[in-house]
């Protein structure tokens, strides 16, 4: 082929080339995005994301006494992982025991201390009831002697009888009141060796419930079931380091998984639209292939704040009908809400209206033209409105202004 022939036919090629994509250009530009009027179901749904847990639980609860030995922020010092299954008696987890470990060490000092007392007490006690024997014997023991000399002194003098009877009478008078005191003593000594005891006995049962309690710092399983971590005041789950106190012993839970919930919150704006009963469709991040009916249970009447915010949130409480062994509590849920349903309505994008002066209208073909045609609205939802007036079905609308069409007046609905 000649350098000429090629030359005819290459220029043109170029040429069309380069027109091609100089008016492409200028044809996408201009080019708008339609839609058509299509008729349906609508639906107003309140979407917000909640988390699912189990509306019937046990807890893991750690000593229920640590109150009445003063103890307080008790450390977690080890904890299963969260969802491992366990069988009652299962091992879960362990608290830090130095503080009853302290306490133990010191009730054993003060029961070596107590014992050595209580000793000390029944050594004195049996000398000094033992001296009083003695003393009350010798004293018998003169009265008698007395008694023979006086019956041997049947012919001395009337004063020495006398003496000796007076000395008899005096050693009568003295033994009675020996006894007295030593009733009092063994009495009083008795008592003294029952308060010595009671001590004992009682720092012996605290040492006992100490080392119970110190057993108790190893946590079991209450029941069979899948172990979920508590969580703290702030949100914030329990584990490794967290404490516990007496007012709130829980460590963990073993949920119901055939009893599930999710549980959300609403913001100011949708709570208004929230009622109990409302039906609700639920779906899990973790498994976008599972979605299960749900219904409203509870809607909160009062609002809470958040840690970190100001805005008002009110708790929503979503039954789910079914179960799912794949569902596990503390799952990211998201719930649809269903607040109304209408059927065969007229519906277009929400894009494509546009207001002026309090009218609402819409781009719309016509033939080969553009009309600017006002429109009655219905209810509307996150993706498109109702059309109740000024439209009908398969209509194309614009979903953004055409160029240059700014000041066309607008058809009035008839």
């Amino acid at each position: 082929m000649s350098k000429k022939r090629l030359l005819y036919i290459g220029i043109p090629v170029v040429l069309l080339i380069l027109g091609y994509f100089f008016f492409s250009s200028d044809t996408e530009d201009q080019v708008s995005i339609t839609a058509k009027v299509v008729k349906g179901e609508f639906l107003s749904e309140v979407i917000i994301s909640g988390e699912a847990q189990s509306t019937s639980l046990k807890n893991i609860d750690g000593p229920a006494n640590l109150r009445k030995f003063r103890l307080n922020n008790i450390k977690i010092q080890d904890l299963i992982p969260e969802g491992t299954v366990v069988k009652e008696g299962d091992y879960v987890g362990k608290l830090d025991p130095s503080p009853v470990n302290e306490q133990i060490i010191d009730a054993r000092l003060s029961l070596e201390s107590a014992e050595s007392k209580y000793l000390q007490e029944q050594l004195d006690t049996t000398l000094t009831l033992k001296q009083e024997r003695t003393a009350i014997k010798d004293i018998q023991f003169n009265i008698t002697e007395d008694e023979l000399e006086l019956k041997q002194s049947i012919y001395e003098s009337p004063t020495t009888i006398k003496q000796l009877e007076i000395k008899i009478e005096r050693a009568i008078r003295d033994l009675k009141e020996k006894k007295e005191d030593y009733f009092i003593k063994r009495r009083k000594a008795i008592a003294k060796m029952v308060e010595v005891g009671t001590e004992v006995s009682k720092i012996r049962t605290k040492l006992a419930d100490l080392m119970a309690l110190q057993a108790s710092f190893t946590i079991h399983s209450s029941a069979n079931g899948m172990v979920t971590y508590a969580k703290n005041w702030d949100g914030s789950k329990k584990k490794v380091g967290s404490d516990i106190n007496a007012w709130n012993l829980t460590i963990a839970t073993l949920p119901d998984l055939t009893k599930m919930e999710s549980k959300t919150y609403s913001n100011e704006v949708d709570i208004r639209k929230l009622k109990k009963e409302q039906t609700v469709s639920v779906g899990f991040d973790a498994f976008p292939d599972i979605t299960m009916d749900g219904v409203v249970t509870t809607v909160a009447n009062v609002g809470e704040s958040k840690r970190g915010s100001d805005i008002k949130l009110f708790q929503v409480l979503i039954k789910l009908k079914d179960s799912n062994a794949s569902i596990r509590p503390g799952m990211t849920t998201s719930n649809r809400i269903l607040i109304q349903k209408q059927e065969d309505v007229l519906m277009i994008p929400l894009e494509a209206i546009f207001s002026k002066d309090s009218i609402s209208y819409v781009y719309t073909e016509s033939g080969f033209s553009i009309d600017k045609k006002e429109v009655e609205l219905g209810d509307s939802n996150e993706d498109v409105i109702i059309i109740t007036k000024g439209l009908n079905e398969n209509d194309i609308v614009f979903l953004s202004k055409p160029e240059g069409l700014e000041e066309k007046s607008i058809a009035q609905v008839n």
